[in-house]
């Protein structure tokens, strides 16, 4: 069976990229990316989507309730049979109604040890806390901001020479390995959730 990932993006589609080159080189065994859906029409992952033959479809959010904005999308994502979805940068809180539609197979990537750092500007946030260490988080999605169980988290240490840039840039490196595993993961199915814990099976 081909696992059929649905990838849902707001701006440069780095993660999705990351997660594409996973799935060609075999690093996630039987999946394909089906579809990749934007918020934003003008974001430049779409077109590195369809540069790499992956349909790409925008579906513009301004002006929209969440839900009534949700709902066009789980309907593409259903369109395409997606069975996983990743967000990538996808700047949006989802609705209730998107979460129940896909329960436990909605993965978001953030660029911090949460519960720290939620939201945005997260490296900054570190910064500006004087924390000596930082990372990233791959969690299963509920209705909260950055708040499902986590599946994998990632450690950068904090230099003092650091800004935002520099800082972001090390942590980017670290998300692009750790999705790639936590995508796995729930592929495999080879894990429990217990409270907030996702726990590997043996």
């Amino acid at each position: 069976m081909t696992h059929r990932i649905g990838v849902l993006l707001s701006g440069r589609g780095s993660n999705f990229e990351a997660l594409a080159d996973s799935v060609s080189a075999g690093r996630i065994p039987n999946a394909e990316i089906s579809v990749v859906i934007s918020n934003k029409p003008s974001a430049p992952g779409l077109e590195r989507a369809k540069s790499r033959g992956i349909p790409a479809r925008a579906i513009p959010s301004k002006g929209l309730e969440r839900e009534a904005y949700d709902r066009q999308v789980v309907a593409v994502l259903q369109e395409y049979k997606v069975n996983l979805i990743c967000l990538a940068g996808y700047m949006r809180l989802l609705s209730p109604h998107f979460v129940a539609a896909f329960p436990q197979r909605i993965l978001n990537i953030h660029p911090s040890l949460l519960p720290s750092f939620p939201g945005l500007e997260s490296q900054k946030q570190a910064l500006d806390y004087g924390v000596k260490f930082a990372g990233c988080t791959v969690h299963l999605v509920d209705e909260n901001l950055d708040a499902g169980p986590i599946i994998r988290q990632a450690v950068v240490p904090v230099l003092d020479t650091d800004d935002e840039h520099t800082l972001s840039e090390r942590i980017l490196k670290e998300e692009h390995r750790i999705y790639t595993e936590a995508v796995n993961i729930i592929l495999e199915g080879n894990y429990k959730i217990a409270g907030r814990r996702v726990i590997r099976s043996a």
